[in-house]
């Protein structure tokens, strides 16, 4: 059994010989989300997609694979991140058709949970009822007239 540094060493092997036997178009085809894609690169190296991010060496690598494809074109360039930004993505607002739909939507649901509130109200006052007729009937062993 490989210890855990003989496994990293050998996954990064891995990762060397796939890459330099990948060509720009080949890679081109990997592009997911303007990153090459991990499971892809993992399903073909023959190891687990942790070790991309795991193994500190084939993570270096990884990223300066990306910056040179980069840098040549092959993948599209990173969005570049701004200071107000905070890297939240913005809500979208509705508008139009979508807008009264959904204020139709919601007006029809509020109405039917205020029905159902009203029928709850009704079934617990029966069921204090019955509730009180089932006491009377446990103490005394027949029910009231």
């Amino acid at each position: 059994m490989a210890s855990g540094q003989q496994l990293a060493e050998e996954n990064f092997h891995r990762f060397e010989t796939w890459v330099a036997s990948k060509t720009d178009d080949d890679l081109r085809s990997m592009c997911v989300r303007g990153v090459l894609s991990r499971s892809d690169i993992a399903a073909e190296c023959g190891f687990s997609k942790s070790a991309l991010s795991q193994n500190p060496r084939i993570k270096e690598r990884l990223r300066a694979l990306e910056q040179a494809l980069r840098e040549r074109g092959v993948l599209p360039s990173l969005a570049p991140v701004t200071e107000g930004d905070g890297g939240e993505v913005p809500l979208r607002q509705p508008g139009g058709q979508a807008g009264a739909r959904d204020a139709e939507r919601l007006k029809r649901l509020e109405q039917e949970n205020a029905s159902l509130r009203a029928e709850l109200a009704e079934v617990k006052g029966a069921l204090s009822r019955f509730a009180v007729l089932q006491e009377i009937l446990s103490e005394t062993g027949r029910l009231p007239r």
